[in-house]
């Protein structure tokens, strides 16, 4: 009996776990949808729109370098409920903007604040039981990424009925929520590193060049994540323009999207059984062909072009969230106590991807319209896979080369 309880209270700490993560990175994502509401209100540029999101990947982006190796030196505990609070502070002051300046500055510290996200996934990683380190992280970056994928669907809802303002009330709320839920759940964690602030920034560096499985993890990564943010930041104007659908529908799109989520707690068991490195490679092979899959819309009509999209965005978020599950779970393998620096340099490169993928994105798209973006996106994802490749053929010489020297 007692064993039962533990069980089921360590999986509501999961559960918890992946809620907390799914909402707090949902907060970066609440614009994309809504973005041409936000443009009207505040009398916004096409360009001017566009930055919104992109300070928002940027400030995750520096929020991750400068934040979470702070993981290996304190409490996560600490830091995670400290980062809740302020990351409800700023989603209610976001509500209140009146203007582009105040969005923008507000924008950049919502995305520091929400790597509170990036704390929760190691920490999972610490409770795992012994032999389910990928299948428990895998669980919780299903709710990380239905956070992500959903953020869409109820932010273009919420901001067609209620307006965009209501929408991040909302979302300072929930955030609010959580942090209590983790502050009544969350053991705390013991420190790993006794280095100072500067010791360990500085460590990064040394991380980075002593494993190369981290930095083609992370370049690959990093490429899969210019596709994906690409299209999502350019999917309201497009869905607008070329079938004069508003916000709620770019959001439904997020819907089809979430069921790619799926692959995350799949992606983690088969990882623990096989190795992460393949998953990777089938990953970015399923990012290539749903993306080529676009390519067929002038072919078809309006209808089918929809539905051509739908299962194209199911079939690239399932491969890329493989993708990154199986990333994470060989970067955590490569040295325990450095899992906030490790989880640190993998996801700034990831991030700077998808503030990247929403500049690139939005200039593809007033280029030469969605089918800039398709093949953006499908280029980056070939890049990945060649990366994966060429780990591979790395590791595999190194392989023989141990063996002829036995």
């Amino acid at each position: 009996m007692s064993t039962t309880r533990t069980a089921t209270g360590a999986s509501l700490v999961i559960f918890i776990l992946a809620l907390a993560a799914g909402l707090s990175v949902a907060s970066i994502y609440y614009a994309q949808p809504i973005l041409p509401l936000m443009g009207n209100d505040l009398h916004l540029s096409v360009n001017g729109m566009g930055l919104i999101p992109t300070l928002t990947q940027v400030g995750y982006a520096l929020g991750i370098l400068f934040l979470l190796p702070l993981g290996d030196r304190h409490d996560r505990r600490t830091l995670i409920l400290i980062k809740s609070g302020a990351l409800a502070g700023m989603l209610a002051l976001c509500s209140f903007a009146g203007g582009l300046n105040a969005l923008l500055v507000i924008s950049l510290l919502i995305g520091m604040m929400a790597t509170m996200a990036q704390d929760i996934v190691p920490a999972a990683a610490m409770l795992a039981p012994e032999g389910k380190q990928g299948k428990t992280v895998g669980t919780v970056m299903t709710g990380l990424l239905l956070g992500i994928l959903l953020s869409r669907t109820v932010s273009g809802l919420i901001g067609e009925g209620f307006g965009w303002r209501v929408m991040y009330q909302l979302a300072a709320a929930s955030i609010a929520f959580v942090g209590v839920l983790l502050w009544a759940v969350l053991p705390r964690f013991q420190a790993h590193s006794t280095l100072s602030y500067p010791a360990l920034m500085k460590s990064m560096a040394h991380l980075w060049l002593r494993y190369p499985e981290l930095r083609s993890a992370a370049l690959a990564q990093g490429f899969l994540s210019v596709a994906f943010s690409a299209f999502w930041s350019t999917l309201a104007l497009m869905l607008l323009e070329n079938y004069h659908l508003g916000s709620a529908v770019a959001g439904g799109f997020g819907i089809a999207g979430a069921a790619g989520a799926l692959a995350a707690p799949l992606a983690g068991a088969l990882a623990d059984r096989t190795g992460p490195a393949r998953v990777t490679q089938l990953g970015s092979v399923l990012v290539i062909v749903s993306f080529a899959l676009m390519f067929t819309l002038p072919l078809l009509s309006p209808h089918w072009q929809l539905v051509v999209i739908a299962i194209s965005a199911v079939g690239f978020d399932f491969g890329l969230q493989a993708s990154l599950v199986s990333h994470q779970t060989l970067v955590y393998s490569l040295e325990p106590a450095a899992r906030g620096r490790l989880n640190a340099l993998l996801f700034t490169v990831v991030f700077v991807g998808m503030a990247l993928g929403s500049v690139l994105g939005a200039q593809a798209w007033e280029m030469a319209g969605w089918t800039a973006v398709v093949g953006l996106a499908a280029l980056m994802a070939a890049i990945a896979l060649a990366i994966r490749l060429m780990d591979a053929a790395r590791v595999s010489r190194t392989a023989r080369l141990c063996a002829s020297q036995r």
